[in-house]
């Protein structure tokens, strides 16, 4: 581990009622101190009513996207100053699914890094490579690009984190060795302009493998998915990495 804060996030994607609320809930009462931050990342029309629910507990609250504008003509979106008022307190970025799915690029992440900024989220912005740019060896290429392009201007470790997610290994099962693992991180904390910005790694993170991934030096936490939405998963994960 290296000396950057400990973050557990747990993103719900779009999974999620009330009724999952009592998950959180759950996750709160098994940690009610915590060694390490936590956070939980539920669809938009959960996170007033998560942040209710764990008002007062160690359990930190976030978003999964944000519009670039303070308001506007933006049917559907949502903008960053929506979520703090909401009760979030960071917002995940850039992720696969959304470069993906939606078309964004790393210019738009860090537009929408600044708007985080200037509402006073957190940013969480994910980056990583295909199988494909994987096999043709240009993972390292591929990720730091991609660093370069979607960080804000201003980026520091009180106003950022970063995730690397292997696309490849996203919901699959698969996880890239220890070894590759710690190149990617060894060569992102190198070209952090904030070497104390927390790393986090993600993709297929589970109870049996995070030790050892919390266990790599520069690896400071780790961004769930579907492990989050259950505390009996999402639990042993966090304290993993309080151990760690």
């Amino acid at each position: 581990m290296s000396d950057a804060c400990k973050l557990a996030a747990g993103n719900w994607k779009m999974n999620g009622l009330r009724a999952d609320l009592d998950e959180a809930r759950a996750l709160a009462k098994a940690f009610p101190k915590l060694d390490c931050g936590v956070l939980l990342c539920p669809p938009a029309t959960l996170i007033s009513a998560m942040a209710e629910a764990l008002e007062g507990s160690a359990i930190m609250v976030g978003a999964q996207d944000c519009h670039p504008g303070e308001k506007g003509a933006h049917t559907g979106d949502v903008s960053a100053q929506m979520l703090a008022d909401a009760g979030a307190r960071q917002v995940i970025l850039g992720h696969s699914e959304r470069r993906g799915d939606h078309g964004e690029s790393s210019a738009l992440v860090a537009e929408k890094a600044r708007a985080a900024h200037v509402a006073g989220l957190v940013t969480i912005i994910c980056i990583g490579e295909t199988e494909a740019e994987r096999d043709a060896g240009h993972t390292l290429d591929v990720v730091l690009a991609q660093l370069a392009g979607s960080l804000a201007e201003g980026a520091t470790s009180a106003n950022t984190v970063v995730a690397y997610e292997p696309i490849w290994a996203i919901g699959t099962g698969r996880t890239p060795s220890l070894e590759e693992i710690a190149q990617v991180h060894d060569a992102l904390r190198a070209s952090l302009p904030d070497p104390a910005i927390s790393l986090l790694y993600g993709g297929s993170v589970k109870p049996g493998n995070a030790a050892e991934i919390f266990a790599i030096e520069n690896v400071d936490g780790a961004l769930v998915g579907g492990a989050s939405l259950k505390a009996k998963d999402f639990g042993p994960i966090v304290a993993a990495l309080e151990a760690s």
